[in-house]
């Protein structure tokens, strides 16, 4: 594995392994002391055309307990926003000496431009582009599947079986894609719910069961995990739902639905959370919620992916 630029590249093996690794890294957090060697002397570069606080302090932290230099690059402030193209940026860092590059962009597709020119010979991580895919979030989010579902019993598995109930902005959502390719890779089904105004067009051929009545799926499946999505009103251009409060009344995890969920079923959400839209308090907060162990695996697995990029293990991968 030369770059990680979407789940659908992952195959089943490849998923398990950096599951797998991210479990050695997330036994490396217990310790006292917290920091492996392995990328003494690399590079990584935090690549951030769009805002975003937890991913790239995840970056960051799983970069340094690697033991690897990091840059953190902002688009905001910086010779981007003087209009550099991504080709000048990228051979600035080339110049710099960058080993791996973490990149998150508005536009759909940019982690596959660098990652495919000869503007950097650097491994590329996907960080998010656009509404295209968020690979790590994936990741993250079925290492935290598993562990759960699979207490003490998770290494060298995938997740046949479980069933994924993925509520809410699926249009704008690089978590409902990533999380869809991952989880089929993995042997669990999925089941997106949504208003039809938030549904892709396009989304009836993708290996998913789909459904607008959220009450009824629950009722239906009594799935193992639901996903909240956040609505993204930052890129909404037009009314897709009467009201938050219509919204929040009909695809919202309130404590009434977390009540009839089964008292084994997990509640997830990516972050940030809009409480009292997507999900209410007393659900973010119950024992089922993963959202703080989302937040910690987030470092586990993120160390993992670039240690196989960066270390020179790639041949295990490849």
């Amino acid at each position: 594995m030369r770059h990680l630029l979407s789940t659908k590249d992952l195959g089943r093996a490849e998923a398990i392994q950096i599951l797998d690794i991210a479990e050695d890294m997330a036994d490396v957090q217990n310790r006292e002391v917290k920091k492996l060697p392995t990328l003494r002397g690399k590079t990584v570069v935090n690549l951030f055309f769009e805002d975003s606080t937890r991913t790239r302090i995840s970056f960051e932290a799983a970069a340094k307990r690697l033991s690897a230099d990091v840059i953190n690059f902002s688009a905001k402030g910086s010779s981007v926003s003087k209009g550099e193209s991504l080709k000048d940026t990228a051979q600035t860092l080339a110049a710099m000496g960058a080993d791996g590059v973490v990149i998150r962009h508005s536009a759909s597709g940019a982690p596959q431009v660098l990652a495919q020119s000869d503007w950097i010979d650097a491994g590329v991580v996907n960080a998010g582009d656009g509404t295209h895919e968020h690979p790590t979030q994936a990741l993250l989010d079925a290492f935290t599947m598993r562990r759960r579902l699979f207490p003490g019993d998770s290494r060298g598995r995938g997740l046949d079986g479980v069933s994924v109930v993925i509520v809410g902005d699926i249009l704008h959502s690089r978590v409902a894609r990533s999380n869809l390719w991952l989880l089929g890779t993995l042997g669990a089904t999925v089941t997106f719910v949504a208003p039809a105004t938030l549904v892709p067009v396009g989304a009836d051929t993708w290996p998913v069961d789909l459904s607008f009545d959220l009450d009824a799926t629950l009722a239906l499946m009594q799935p193992d995990v639901v996903m909240m999505l956040r609505i993204q009103s930052e890129r909404m251009n037009a009314a897709y739902f009467p009201s938050a409060r219509e919204y929040g009344r009909q695809w919202g995890l309130d404590d009434e639905r977390l009540a009839r969920l089964r008292p084994d079923s997990i509640v997830m959400h990516p972050g940030p959370m809009n409480r009292g839209l997507e999900i209410s308090a007393g659900a973010a907060d119950s024992a089922q919620s993963t959202v703080l162990e989302q937040v910690a695996n987030g470092v586990s697995i993120r160390m993992a992916v670039l240690y196989l990029l960066l270390s020179g293990e790639r041949e295990a991968l490849s």
